[in-house]
């Protein structure tokens, strides 16, 4: 058979049309671009002309022309004539026209003649008519040689044919439709090549596969593929270049991507533009993106509009995210909607979402229904929720089921459980284990635990050796110790116990303001050994009165020495009835020493009363 034409000329000229299913939405990039309407017209009058003098060239062209159009009547004719003279271009315009017309059959044999001279278009489209009829041989030979010649699109289908069979070689097509500018392939490339990295775009081991995604979603992106711009919005996100990564949400947003809105409104959220950001969501929203639905609830739900926030949650739950239910169900806890809220967390955790399973085991646990919480925790913790794991540890500490309790709590510490940590420090302790608890404190106090911090620090302070006294009995100035510093961040926190035991520090280190400061502090908090620790530091310094009033106060809330510091004021100012009361609340407050000291006082008390 004669070769019908040149390919290179062909191919320059656009006279190829690729059938309509095959264009690049699946894929048609030898569509020619749109021109002026004028030209075009003109361009349509001399091939015409050309065509009516016998011209095949022009034949050819003119029924492309007619065909890109939709005018399968008049192109007809011109890609018969030109065809019948030999035309390979007009061949497989003729089979795409035949297919537009349903004649899939007619349509193959008249590509098979094209592709049989030389046609890679007329290949690709022959490969695609054998594969949508279950021949998968006949379509890998001849996308094949479409692919070989040059042809993106068959390297594209081919690449598909073979990554749909598992075939290795299905990357080395995909890339090559890729750098020839397809960019369905640049975008399934990358897509390919992130599937290799961990979560959150961790590349492991594959250190190139990160900056080769990217590069391909930048290509398909840059082409107008919308998910393309998705994903590599993300990527920008991730690295915290958020002013790109906006834009390309942005561009996929605009090009009718939820999901790219969705995190758009995100991103203008974290930037302070809550206006700007829920005008995005609603886009995302109606477009079916139940993430978008949640954020828009969650918005009105802090502006105090629960019957908006409720209709949005609900429409993310219509849109499939189960998250939607679970909000719901927060939305009715707060109401002291019980049941609803129990409802709700129950569809929630049965469609698997695991922190509504939590929620309702602890809603379960709240009603007295340990037994039924159980089952949720499990579940719950099973599938990942590091709270669960910690409550379910507390579950079986309170069953006093110790050993189970110490396993889930160290499951919850091993993912960064702050308090779990705490409980398995704790434990540690109790088992004579100083290294092991050590190790957790310092996770849990990091972690920000005061009573980790606090606990750390009386471990610590438990090492130092004593500290050297000066040759006149006065305390040496030391700096500070690491225990010191993890008191003082306890201290810092609130922590009473700890907030006491830095103003011991201090007072040892003659610092007496800054002792006073957290005396008066743990004081004030409801400490009553900041409070006697206070008194006796105000006694020192002379003002009794003063420090009676914080012995009083600490001796309300059962501090024994308190109370008998009490009792020797007053007995010191002549008020024996006063001071006979306090020693009399001494006793009673112990310890064994001090109620033996205000025994002593009491009786001596009640005889100068009696002289």
């Amino acid at each position: 058979m004669d070769v019908m034409g040149d390919k290179a000329t062909l191919l320059e000229t656009g006279r190829f049309v690729q059938p309509a299913d095959f264009s690049e939405s699946t894929g048609d990039l030898s569509q020619p671009m749109d021109r002026d309407e004028t030209g075009e017209a003109a361009e349509e009058a001399r091939q015409r002309l050309a065509a009516q003098t016998g011209d095949v060239e022009a034949m050819s062209v003119l029924g492309a022309l007619l065909l890109r159009r939709g005018d399968l009547d008049g192109a007809e004719p011109h890609l018969r004539a030109a065809t019948a003279a030999g035309d390979r271009a007009a061949a497989n315009n003729l089979g795409v026209l035949l297919h537009q017309r349903g004649y899939a059959e007619d349509a193959a044999g008249w590509w098979r003649i094209a592709a049989v001279a030389g046609s890679a278009a007329a290949a690709h489209a022959l490969g695609r008519h054998h594969r949508e009829r279950g021949d998968e041989p006949a379509a890998e030979y001849w996308l094949r040689q479409s692919a070989e010649q040059g042809h993106a699109l068959g390297a594209y289908a081919l690449a598909d044919l073979l990554e749909h069979r598992g075939d290795t070689g299905a990357e080395q097509w995909m890339r090559i439709a890729a750098e020839r500018g397809h960019r369905e392939a640049a975008y399934r490339l990358a897509r390919a090549l992130d599937r290799r990295l961990g979560p959150e775009g961790d590349v492991g081991d594959d250190h190139g596969a990160g900056a080769e995604a990217e590069q391909w979603y930048r290509q398909a992106a840059a082409r107008g593929h919308r998910r393309a711009a998705l994903h590599l919005g993300a990527i920008l996100e991730r690295r915290g270049a958020l002013k790109e990564a906006g834009r390309w949400y942005l561009t996929s947003a605009k090009d009718g991507e939820a999901r790219a809105a969705c995190a758009l409104g995100f991103l203008l959220r974290d930037a302070g533009d809550t206006e700007s950001a829920a005008v995005w969501w609603l886009r995302a929203a109606q477009d079916g993106d139940g993430n978008a639905a949640n954020a828009l609830g969650a918005l009105h739900a802090e502006r105090g509009e629960p019957q908006t926030a409720e209709r949005w949650y609900r429409a993310a739950m219509d849109a499939g995210d189960d998250n939607g239910a679970y909000n719901l169900g927060l939305l009715c806890a707060e109401q002291g909607r019980t049941a609803q809220a129990e409802q709700w967390y129950r569809r929630a955790a049965y469609a698997g979402h695991r922190e509504a399973a939590n929620a309702l085991a602890i809603l379960l646990l709240q009603g007295g229904d340990a037994a039924g919480a159980e089952p949720w925790f499990s579940k719950a913790a099973e599938a990942g929720s590091v709270d669960a794991a910690f409550n379910l540890g507390i579950l079986f500490a309170g069953r006093d089921e110790e050993a189970v309790a110490l396993r889930w709590y160290e499951r919850a510490a091993a993912a960064g459980h702050t308090e779990a940590a705490l409980q398995v420090g704790i434990a540690r302790l109790r088992d004579g284990d100083e290294a092991e608890a050590e190790r957790h404190l310092r996770c849990a106090a990091g972690g920000g635990s005061a009573e980790a911090a606090y606990r750390l620090a009386t471990v610590l302070d438990a090492r130092r050796p004593p500290v050297p006294a000066h040759s006149l009995g006065e305390p040496v100035h030391t700096e500070k110790s690491e225990c010191e510093e993890w008191y003082e961040r306890a201290a810092s926190q609130g922590h009473r116990r700890a907030q006491v035991r830095v103003g011991m520090l201090a007072a040892a280190r003659g610092d007496v303001v800054e002792a006073a400061r957290w005396y008066r502090e743990a004081a004030e908090a409801g400490s009553r050994n900041g409070a006697f620790n206070l008194g006796l530091l105000l006694a020192r310094e002379g003002s009794d009165p003063e420090a009676a009033v914080w012995w009083a106060r600490a001796a309300d809330a059962g501090h024994g020495r308190a109370a008998l510091r009490l009792a020797l004021v007053y007995a010191r100012r002549g008020e024996l009835a006063e001071g006979q009361r306090w020693a009399d609340r001494a006793v009673a407050l112990g310890p064994a020493e001090v109620s033996e000291r205000a025994a002593r006082l009491r009786d001596a008390l009640r005889e100068e009363l009696s002289a």
